[in-house]
C-alpha cells in the first residue's frame, strides 16, 4: 500500500523544517522523513546547537577562571569535556521538543527512517525496526544535509581520531589536540579547546585563516588564537596519520610530524545523498555528494528540489531555512514574489566571535570601487569596558562619494548580533542606504551597538 502526499520533504534540519512549515501553512498535505530518532537534523544534534552551547559553557568557565575575584577558587573547580557536553544536551532536548511541536501543530506526518527513491514520484522508507513504507508525492524537497568528510586512509576510531560528529562523544579531556582543517569549524573548536587550557595545533591547508573574510579580521583572529596559545600552521597538507602508544602523529607532506593525544579532522563535508537512489532517477551529484540545482533550487527533475547543505555553499543554518521557505512557497503557489538576499551574514563563533556581511576591502579594491573605512575599537566603548570585553572592532566599508554602506565586518563580543543593525541599513534602497544613518541616530548608552556611531564618525572624518 502506498500513501500519497502533495509534497514529501526528506530531512528535518533547517532547510527541511522551513519547507515543511511553509507548505503546511499553504494547505499542502506534507510528509517529512527524518533518518534520526528525533527531529532537528545535524544542525540540532551534531553541528550548530551542540557546538555553540558547548562554546558558551566553556566561555563561562574561562571567564570565571581568569577573573581576579575568583582566582583563589580556580583549583576547586574540576570540569572536564564530558561535563561540558552534558550542558549542550540540555539545550538539544529543549530544541527537539519545540521543533517536534511544530510538526504536530501543523499536522505534518512525520516518519523516522531512511528514504530511497524507487522512481521519480515514489519512495520507500526503511524504519528502524526494518519495516518498509511506500510513499508517493507530486513534489519532493531533499534537505538531507551533510556529514564530515572522512578520507578512506584515516582510521576514525573515536578515541585518538575524531571528526565534528564524534568529538561530541569524547569521554575524556585531551591534553594536546591537533586540528586538521582551519575552516569555520576548525577555528571555532580551536577557540573552544584553547579556552579549556588544552594545547592546540591548528593545521591550515591554505596560506591564511578563513580567506573569505576581510583580511584585517582574519589577521585579528590569527593574532588572538596565537595569543591564546594556539599554534597556527599554514600551508600544510596531511600525508599520513599514525597512532602509536596512545599518541596520534600527523605526518605532513613537508616532512613535519605533529604529535598529540587527539587528532580532530575537519577538512570538508560530504552531502548525505549516497543512499537516496538518485542515480536511478537521473539526478547526478558531484564528488562531495552535493546536488546541482538551478536558481529555484530545482534538480535535474524539475519537481524534485534540494536545499541546504546538500546543495553546497553557503551551508549556513540561517540560509538553509530561508531556502526551504522559498521552495515551499514556490511549490504551493507556483511562483514566488520575492528573491533570497544575496548578502547572507556569516557568523563564526570563535572566541571572540566574528560576523560579516557584504564585500571585503580586497573585493572592493579588485572591483575598483572608491571606498573608505570607518572603524570603532571595542576597547574605547564603555559597554565593552564594563563587560571586560575589550578585544575587537567594528569595521564599516562605504562608498566615498555616495556614502553607500558596502560591507560590515565585526570581530568581538556580540559580533553576530551587532552585524544585523548594519545589515538592515545596507538592504535599504537608494539614499536610505547611507553611513549617515548611524551619525543621525541616537543609540542607547552604554551599548555595543554604539560602535556604529563611532565607526561612522571616524569614516566620515576621513573624507572631509
Amino acid at each position: 500500500m502506498t500513501t500519497a502526499y502533495d509534497v514529501i520533504v526528506i530531512g528535518s534540519g533547517p532547510g527541511g523544517e522551513g519547507a515543511s512549515m511553509k507548505l503546511a501553512k499553504r494547505g499542502q498535505r506534507v510528509a517529512t522523513i527524518e533518518m534520526q530518532g528525533q527531529v532537528g537534523g545535524n544542525c540540532t544534534h551534531k553541528g550548530t546547537i551542540p557546538s555553540k552551547a558547548l562554546r558558551h559553557s566553556i566561555q563561562l568557565l574561562a571567564d570565571y577562571r581568569h577573573h581576579p575575584l575568583f582566582e583563589h577558587t580556580v583549583g576547586v573547580i574540576d570540569v572536564g569535556w564530558p561535563d561540558l557536553l552534558r550542558t549542550s544536551g540540555q539545550v538539544i532536548h529543549q530544541q527537539v521538543g519545540m521543533r517536534h511541536r511544530f510538526y504536530t501543530r501543523n499536522r505534518i506526518d512525520l516518519y523516522h527512517g531512511r528514504a530511497r527513491f524507487l522512481d521519480a514520484h515514489h519512495i520507500e522508507v526503511t524504519r528502524p525496526g526494518g519495516d518498509i513504507l511506500r510513499l508517493s508525492a507530486d513534489h519532493f524537497v531533499i534537505a538531507t544535509g551533510s556529514r564530515p568528510y572522512r578520507p578512506a586512509d584515516v582510521d576514525f576510531d573515536g578515541l585518538h581520531v575524531v571528526d565534528s560528529d564524534t568529538v561530541l562523544e569524547l569521554e575524556h579531556t585531551p591534553r594536546r589536540v591537533t586540528i586538521y582543517g582551519a575552516g569555520v569549524i576548525g577555528c571555532e573548536y580551536a577557540s573552544i579547546f584553547a579556552n579549556l587550557d588544552i594545547k592546540v595545533n591548528l593545521v591550515n591547508t591554505r596560506d591564511r585563516l578563513l580567506s573569505f573574510l576581510d583580511d584585517e579580521i582574519t589577521d585579528a583572529l590569527s593574532y588572538r588564537l596565537r595569543d591564546q596559545g594556539v599554534v597556527v600552521i599554514n600551508n600544510e597538507h596531511a600525508k599520513q596519520v599514525e597512532t602509536r602508544d596512545g599518541t596520534v602523529i600527523l605526518h605532513c607532506e613537508s616532512g613535519k610530524q605533529i604529535h598529540s593525544d587527539l587528532l580532530f579532522w575537519v577538512n570538508g563535508r560530504t552531502g548525505n545523498t549516497d543512499e537516496l537512489g538518485l542515480d536511478g532517477i537521473g539526478i547526478e551529484v558531484n564528488s562531495r555528494g552535493q546536488i546541482p540545482v538551478n536558481e529555484y533550487f530545482q534538480t535535474a527533475q524539475e519537481h524534485i528540489y534540494a536545499v541546504g547543505d546538500v546543495v553546497g555553499p553557503p551551508a549556513l543554518a540561517s540560509a538553509s531555512y530561508d531556502q526551504g521557505r522559498f521552495v515551499g512557497q514556490l511549490i504551493a503557489q507556483g511562483e514566488v514574489d520575492y528573491s533570497l538576499v544575496k548578502e547572507v551574514p556569516a557568523g563564526i563563533y570563535t572566541s571572540p566571535e566574528i560576523s560579516s556581511v557584504g564585500r571585503t576591502e580586497r573585493e572592493l579594491t579588485e572591483q575598483n570601487v572608491p571606498y573608505e573605512v570607518g572603524r570603532a575599537k571595542f576597547k574605547n566603548l564603555a559597554r565593552a569596558q564594563i563587560a571586560g570585553r575589550n578585544v575587537g572592532m567594528l569595521k564599516l566599508l562605504f562608498h566615498r562619494e555616495t556614502l553607500e554602506l558596502l560591507g560590515i565586518h565585526c570581530f568581538g563580543e556580540q559580533a553576530s548580533e551587532i552585524v544585523h543593525i548594519g545589515q538592515a541599513i545596507m538592504a535599504q534602497p537608494g539614499e536610505a542606504n547611507s553611513i549617515k544613518y548611524f551619525t543621525n541616530t541616537t543609540f542607547n548608552y552604554p551599548t555595543m551597538a554604539e560602535a556604529y556611531r563611532v565607526a561612522a564618525l571616524y569614516g566620515l572624518n576621513r573624507i572631509r
